[in-house]
């Protein structure tokens, strides 16, 4: 019984061992550009190849299976002397349908075109990467897939900022999708997110997931990126032959709230109502101050109606008025006289007789004078 026992231990051993050694394999690591390019050529698909070292990277690396490049914190830094491929000067691109690139845990930086590039229905996943210094931009949705799950941007591009370019090729026949399940930020506010002017580029996509911290939206000929509060990060204007293809809950219009010189941008959904509560989120009072209204003009003369359904851009001016202080009355302070001093002495009725005896007296007396002087005469 006991051989028995052993006998199953070991088959569940072996048969477990032959259920991880297949993902043990599919790991590779690279400690240069040599070493990343024969991973990423041998690997199969669902492998993670993972960053040893700071890589200099020389030419454009082509990915068309699906791969996981776990950076492990360390650089891809384009050089100085760079191998163009077929046309292509972009550090990454996820090529044709196949094609399913994850980066994570990952810098890129400087590059003669772009950093990544999600072309003809090849994905690209971004989680923790950062990108900064390519001169035509951080990314290249060209007519591809691209998830945003932590992205930081610095500044990219040469006369002008270029975050994320949404594009369509002469011969791309797939929409472009970009896809917000996250955090995106970037040391530049122009042209975060810009679609591109060409003959080509017709329609994109943009979607965002129920969790994600940033959302791309599009309020009227814009397309805009918010923050967690709805607040306006950066706007780019759609150009006339370009149509956005969102849901409902990514349409918006942007409200520009103006107190004083502080100006705050919002956005809320198209054709909704806003409440005086909703307004009081984003506007910050010092103290011994207080709002008094909401107009629609600066000088404070038309009231804004709350009932309104805002289904354009909206500009409302907040009227802050310092809080007087009413000065109180001084107390006026009544003077009492002090209250004569009672006499304790009890009332007997002696001292009123003793008066009415002297008047007696002296009426006795005038009367006696006065008889005597008439004797006389």
């Amino acid at each position: 019984m006991k051989k028995m026992i052993n006998l199953i231990i070991i088959l569940f051993l072996a048969l477990a061992m032959l259920l991880i050694l297949p993902n043990i394999c599919k790991a590779a690591t690279a400690r240069d550009e040599e070493t990343l390019n024969n991973a990423i050529q041998s690997a199969e698909s669902g492998s993670t190849i993972e960053i040893q070292n700071n890589i200099t990277i020389t030419k454009p690396i082509t990915v068309t299976k699906e791969i996981t490049i776990d950076g492990n914190g360390y650089t891809l830094a384009g050089s100085t002397e760079w191998t163009s491929t077929s046309g292509n000067q972009t550090m990454f691109t996820a090529s044709s349908s196949k094609a399913k690139l994850t980066l994570k845990d990952i810098d890129l930086n400087n590059g003669p075109k772009y950093g990544i590039q999600a072309y003809e229905a090849g994905k690209v996943i971004l989680n923790n990467v950062g990108i900064t210094g390519f001169k035509y931009g951080g990314i290249l949705v060209d007519g591809g897939y691209v998830e945003i799950i932590d992205l930081h941007l610095g500044y990219n591009g040469t006369v002008a900022n270029n975050g994320i370019e949404i594009d369509q090729g002469a011969s791309v026949k797939n929409t472009p999708t970009l896809v917000m399940n996250g955090t995106l930020t970037s040391d530049s506010t122009e042209n975060v997110i810009r679609p591109a002017e060409n003959a080509y580029l017709t329609e994109f996509i943009i979607s965002n997931t129920e969790s994600t911290v940033n959302k791309v939206v599009i309020a009227g000929d814009k397309v805009v990126l918010t923050d967690e509060n709805d607040k306006v990060i950066s706007e780019t204007t759609i150009p006339e032959k370009v149509t956005p293809n969102v849901d409902e809950s990514a349409k918006k219009v942007i409200i520009t709230l103006i107190q004083g010189e502080k100006t705050n941008r919002i956005t809320v959904n198209d054709g909704d109502t806003i409440t005086k509560k909703q307004l009081d989120e984003y506007i910050t009072i010092e103290d011994g101050y207080e709002v008094v209204g909401y107009f629609t003009d600066k000088d404070y003369k038309n009231e804004f109606d709350f009932k309104t359904k805002l289904d354009k851009d909206t500009t409302i001016y907040i009227k802050i008025v310092k809080i007087e202080e009413t000065e109180k009355p001084e107390e006026t302070v009544l003077e009492t006289k002090p209250e004569p001093e009672k006499d304790d002495v009890p009332k007997t009725g002696v001292e009123s007789y003793l008066s009415l005896s002297i008047l007696s007296i002296i009426i006795s007396a005038t009367g006696i004078m006065y008889i005597r002087k008439k004797n006389l005469k």
